[in-house]
Order: C-alpha cells, then structure tokens, then sequence
C-alpha cells in the first residue's frame, strides 16, 4: 500500500476540527483522535469526521485488564474507526483479548500496538526499570504483539526498517516523530523525515505541528505529500 498521512488533531474540542479539515488537502483521509480531543468531546468528534467520510486513527493507547480493552475495543467500534491503539505492554492475553473483540465487532477496524512512545529514550526506560537496550526493547513488544493478534504497531520511524526486515510486509506500521527537514522536533526524541519514514517500511505517517502551524497548512501537506508519493 501507498504510505498515507495522519494529521494528528491535538486541540482541545471539536470546535476546531472542521476549519483544518476544509484548509487541508482532500487527498488527505486520515485524522488521529488522541487522549485531549476524546475526553473532550469524543463522540462528537468521531461524528464529525464521519459526516465528512474521513477514515479515523483513535489514539486511546488502551492498556487495562483484557476484558475492560475488549469492551472498549466493541465500543470503538461503533464509531466508525478504523485503526486503534492498545500498549503492547499490556501482555498477550490484552492484546488478543483485543484483536478478537475487533474481529468480532465485524467492521474492519484494525488494532495497533504501541511499543515504547517515541517522547522516550533510553534513559527514560532504565529509569522505569526497563534495562534492555531500547531497540531490543521495541523489538521484543512488536514480535509479541504481532504473534498475539495485533495488525500493527506503532513504533518510531527508526525502528520501522528492523521490524519491516523481522516481520515482513504484513503488519501495518505506523509512524509518529515525523519531521521534515529542518522543522523543530518538540517534545519527540526519536524521529525522522517523511520520506525517510517511508523509506524504512512505514504504511502511515503521524504528522500534527509540522503541518498544523506552518503559515500555510494546506501547502506544508501537499509538499509532505508530494515527498512521499513517488517512493
């Protein structure tokens, strides 16, 4: 598949959805839901980008006993979403419990795990008291995601190329941490440009500030855009 960008919708209500999704491409089909904007007003939001036949990345990064993320996953569902995340730490019985509550919901929605949060570096899992290198790490959540149901993963563009060389072309990877050339990275520790993402094996690209605060949006996505297509 052709790699697609997420524009991470990081505001604090539904009020400010419809202005970026009428100033952005509509090429661009994908939008992310996350932790803010959900507990704000979640439904509304999903309602929204629903009425406008937008494809939905909700960000909750579910991590709770196996039968609380079952539900939650069956809930999710009913809004029309098409990719969702659970922590791989949550083990493999959360993770199945997960994937098969989706299967079950019927309607294609694809469960993504995260491995360790691209924010993190390794002084930060030492710190949690994780003591394998943080490569290693990634890759050990990822396989044991991946073998327990999962569709896909959610990892830092730099460990796209290993899990792509482990895991093959099956498993969706998603990429947040994109940057293009020059930009500021922010609170992201472990990132990459647009094409380079793509390059080591990345389906979707997780992109929010980068496009959002550039002077003209609209033109900052078509570039990304443009970077990508031909690869």
């Amino acid at each position: 598949m052709k790699a697609k960008i997420i524009i991470a919708l990081d505001v604090p209500n539904a009020d400010a959805i419809p202005a970026i999704v009428d100033a952005l491409p509509s090429e661009i089909e994908y939008y992310k839901v996350g932790l803010e904007l959900y507990s704000s007003d979640g439904p509304a939001a999903l309602a929204y980008l629903k009425e406008r036949n937008k494809k939905i990345f909700l960000d909750l990064k579910l991590h709770d006993i196996p039968r609380t993320v079952a539900r939650a996953v069956s809930s999710a569902a009913k809004h029309n979403v098409q990719l969702l995340t659970i922590h791989s730490t949550g083990g493999k019985e959360m993770i199945k419990a997960a994937s098969d509550a989706a299967k079950e919901a019927g309607n294609g929605m694809q469960i993504v795990a995260v491995t360790i949060l691209t924010s993190m570096n390794q002084q930060n899992l030492t710190e949690i008291g994780m003591n394998k290198p943080i490569t290693e790490q990634i890759m050990t959540l990822g396989e044991l995601a991946i073998s327990a149901g999962a569709h896909g993963l959610v990892c830092s563009p730099l460990e796209a190329q290993g899990f792509r060389n482990k895991l093959g072309l099956g498993p969706i990877l998603i990429t947040p941490g994109i940057r293009p050339a020059g930009a500021d990275v922010g609170d992201q520790k472990r990132v990459a440009t647009p094409a380079s993402a793509v390059q080591a094996g990345a389906n979707f690209l997780v992109i929010g500030r980068p496009i959002l605060e550039a002077k003209d949006p609209k033109a900052s996505a078509m570039a990304i855009l443009e970077e990508i297509r031909g690869l």
